[in-house]
């Protein structure tokens, strides 16, 4: 309140040379009597509240905001395709730099009115099939049909997958370098695409290369546990699941994910019951012990790299954890020499 007894309000309430009442006033010998007033400093100020934290999107959120970058990537797109570009003739007065919409439809196989609604970002359903019509008319390169996918909120199976799963002699020279240390390349199913001579003296061995199937987890699944190469099998096996059900969130309704984890669950109980727990964890470096029943135990750290130009490709190298692997490891390297035909 301010000295007439009016409640303070707005900026004023607080300030820090404010005046306050004592309760006592001077005489003229300087002693004080009631109703003297002297300046005081009052209450410091406080500081403002901090800004309340944004709320966390929300799927509808999240398509709201995808639906305007959907209507603008496709009138740019369009913009950019002239009649000549796709065999129509320019036609008199044109006032659109690159094809109308009612061209794109045409051209597309759909029609007028959905693709209208499509470009203005309404929320209609489109299918792969459509989006792939689109594109060719749009002449989109696989960047940008990704793009268009992942804007549409449909998802997106490359027609390039198994090309870009071809190991470069380059990405097989670094691995093969990586000898006498086992490493390999994974896809994000953990297909293997290409190994060293010492990952598959360590891995490949009978019972696991008998199943056909060149892919980890389906091999550590269906093998007898009895050959797992893993010491610690019930502690690794979740982990690995976990990993790719972190890399599936990226590939949900992709045909080769979807018959992959359908297989895959069919074959094993075990997988089945730990894909239906949902857990997911990042990948990273870890350290594995394996079972060699030339050399008995040995603990490596796995160690993941990127590969450029396949994102979704990774080297992993194993390496010893301590000197009695590396020790075992020289072994192991060595029995297998001595077994080479000369």
């Amino acid at each position: 309140m301010d000295m007439t007894g009016a409640p303070r309000t707005g900026p004023a309430a607080r300030t820090t040379s404010a005046v306050r009442t004592t309760g006592a006033t001077r005489t003229a010998g300087g002693a004080r009597t009631a109703g003297d007033a002297r300046t005081e400093p009052a209450d410091t100020a406080f500081p403002p509240a901090p800004p309340a934290a944004p709320p966390c999107p929300t799927p509808a959120t999240t398509s709201s905001r995808r639906r305007p970058e959907l209507a603008a990537f496709l009138r740019g797109r369009r913009a950019r395709v002239t009649p000549a570009d796709v065999g129509m003739p320019p036609g008199p007065r044109r006032r659109t730099p690159g094809l109308r919409r009612e061209e794109v439809a045409q051209l597309s196989g759909v029609g007028v009115t959905w693709y209208t609604w499509l470009e203005q970002g309404r929320p209609i359903n489109a299918s792969a099939q459509v989006l792939d019509a689109v594109a060719r008319t749009l002449r989109l390169d696989q960047p940008e049909r990704e793009h268009l996918y992942h804007l549409a909120e449909v998802p997106y199976a490359s027609r390039h997958e198994a090309a870009a799963q071809a190991v470069s002699p380059d990405v097989q020279t670094i691995i093969d370098a990586l000898d006498p240390y086992p490493a390999a390349v994974y896809n994000a199913r953990y297909d293997i695409l290409a190994t060293n001579p010492a990952y598959r003296d360590l891995f490949l061995i009978p019972p696991i290369e008998a199943i056909g199937v060149e892919n980890v987890l389906w091999t550590l699944f269906v093998v007898p546990v009895k050959h797992c190469p893993l010491v610690f099998r019930d502690a690794e096996l979740p982990l690995m699941v976990a990993t790719l059900r972190g890399e599936y969130g990226r590939h949900v309704g992709e045909p080769a994910w979807e018959h992959f984890i359908r297989e895959l669950s069919a074959a094993s109980p075990e997988f089945a019951a730990l894909w239906a727990s949902g857990d997911v964890v990042p990948p990273g470096p870890r350290v594995k012990t394996f079972w060699h029943k030339a050399v008995g135990e040995l603990r490596m750290t796995s160690v993941s790299l990127s590969i450029n130009g396949m994102p979704d490709c990774r080297i992993v190298a194993y390496t010893p954890d301590d000197e009695e692997t590396t020790e075992r490891m020289r072994q192991l390297r060595d029995l297998e020499h001595d077994d080479m035909p000369v």
